[in-house]
C-alpha cells in the first residue's frame, strides 16, 4: 500500500504526530459503532465478491475520525489510498494522473469535498458512475475530446458541510455515513491508548478529566494530551494525575465544560455587546476577528449541541445556559426566554 500509518513501535522521542495516534485497523477504532458496523459488513460484502467498495461520504464535524476511517478501509480492503482536499482541486487536469494511476479497488479520498469547483465535480460524475473521464484537447469547435477509461476504484469523501454538496454529487454515493460527538468514556478510553502510544503514565481520573474536557472531539482529546504531557514533564513529575490534568488544562483556558478561550470570546461577546443577540453570522465574525466559515464550522456546532448557543431566522443567540456559567443573571422573564430560545 502507498499510504502507511506509522506503529505504535515506531513512536519514539517527541517525533510524535497526529498519524502516529491513528489506529491502524477498524477493530482498535474506538467509538462510532454503528458506523463501524455498517462499513465492516460492506467491506466483508465487497472483498467476498471481489468488487470494490461503493463510493462513500462521511460528513460531521471537524476531528472526529474521517480521514481516519478513510485510511482504516483501505487497510482493511488491502489497497492503495491516493488523498486530496477540494481546495487543492483547482482544474480537471490536477485529477487525471491520479485517476488514470488508480488500481482495481484503490481508494481516492478526497477532504473538504464541498469546496470542490463545479467543473471538478462535472468531471468526476461519469468517474464515479461508468469509469472514464473526458479529456479536451485544445480550445474552440476543432477540440478533440479523448476518453480513457479508467479501473474500477472507491471515491472517499468527508465534508463538515454536508448541506452544501450539490443533489447530484449527494446522489452518487453509496454509503453516507454520519459521525456524531463523542462521550466522555470513549473519549477517556482514546486518551489512555493515546498517553500509551506516547508512554505518558496517566491514571484513569487524569484521562477522565482530559476527555471531559475535549469537546467530544478525539482530535481535540489528544492534543490536550500532548500539552498536559509537557506541563506534567517541567511541573510535576510526568504522570497526568487528576490535579496535574486540572492544573494545565487551567494554564490553557479550558474550563469544565470544554469551552475554550475562543468559546468565552463569543459567549461574552454576545453577552456583553449585543445584549444576548440575535446577531448576524458575518457582524459576530468582523467583531471576533475570524472567519466566518471557522465560526460555523469550528466552534458554533459544539456551542449548539451542548445548550450554550442557539441559530434563530434573526441570527445568533445566547441561552441562559451561557449566562449562568459566565455569572451574569439571566435577563427577562422566564416565559421570555423560552419563547426567544424557541424559535432556532
Amino acid at each position: 500500500m502507498s499510504t502507511e500509518i506509522t506503529t505504535p513501535e515506531a513512536v519514539t522521542g517527541e517525533r510524535v504526530s497526529e498519524a502516529a495516534l491513528r489506529p491502524q485497523r477498524m477493530a482498535e477504532f474506538i467509538g462510532q459503532e454503528k458506523v463501524k458496523e455498517s462499513l465492516g459488513i460492506y467491506i466483508e460484502a465487497a472483498l467476498k465478491r471481489g468488487e470494490p467498495l461503493d463510493h462513500a461520504l462521511f460528513y460531521g464535524p471537524p476531528g472526529l475520525g474521517k480521514t481516519t476511517l478513510a485510511l482504516l478501509i483501505a487497510n482493511e480492503l488491502g489497497v492503495d489510498i491516493k488523498t486530496t482536499s477540494g481546495p487543492a482541486l483547482e482544474k480537471p487536469g490536477d485529477l487525471v494522473s491520479t485517476l488514470t494511476n488508480l488500481q482495481e479497488g484503490d481508494v481516492l479520498f478526497i477532504d473538504e469535498i464541498h469546496r470542490l469547483r463545479p467543473l471538478i465535480e462535472e468531471f468526476l460524475y461519469p468517474a464515479m458512475e461508468d469509469y472514464f473521464i473526458e479529456i479536451r484537447l485544445g480550445e474552440g469547435p476543432k477540440a478533440q475530446i479523448i476518453t480513457m477509461r479508467l479501473e474500477r476504484f472507491t471515491l472517499i469523501g468527508a465534508t463538515t458541510r454536508f448541506g452544501l454538496l450539490t443533489p447530484p454529487m449527494r446522489a452518487r454515493f453509496g454509503v453516507v455515513e454520519r459521525l456524531g460527538y463523542y462521550p466522555t468514556d470513549e473519549l477517556s478510553q482514546i486518551v489512555r491508548r493515546s498517553a500509551g502510544i506516547l508512554r505518558v503514565p496517566i491514571d484513569e481520573a487524569g484521562a477522565e478529566e482530559l476527555a471531559r474536557r475535549s469537546r467530544g472531539t478525539p482530535r481535540i482529546a489528544n492534543r490536550l494530551l500532548r500539552r498536559v504531557r509537557d506541563y506534567a514533564e517541567v511541573k510535576a513529575d510526568g504522570s497526568v494525575s487528576l490535579d496535574v490534568a486540572k492544573a494545565a488544562l487551567q494554564m490553557l483556558n479550558v474550563d469544565e465544560y470544554g469551552l475554550d478561550e475562543m468559546d468565552a470570546r463569543m459567549l461574552r461577546l454576545l453577552i456583553e455587546d449585543f445584549d444576548g443577540g440575535p446577531v448576524g453570522l458575518s457582524s459576530l465574525a468582523v467583531a471576533l476577528g475570524e472567519e466566518s466559515d471557522t465560526l460555523e464550522e469550528v466552534y458554533e456546532p459544539y456551542l449548539i449541541q451542548n445548550g450554550f448557543l442557539q441559530r434563530t431566522p434573526r441570527g445568533r443567540v445566547v441561552t441562559a445556559k451561557a449566562y449562568r456559567r459566565f455569572g451574569y443573571s439571566v435577563p427577562g422573564s422566564t416565559s421570555e426566554q423560552g419563547r426567544l430560545f424557541s424559535d432556532g
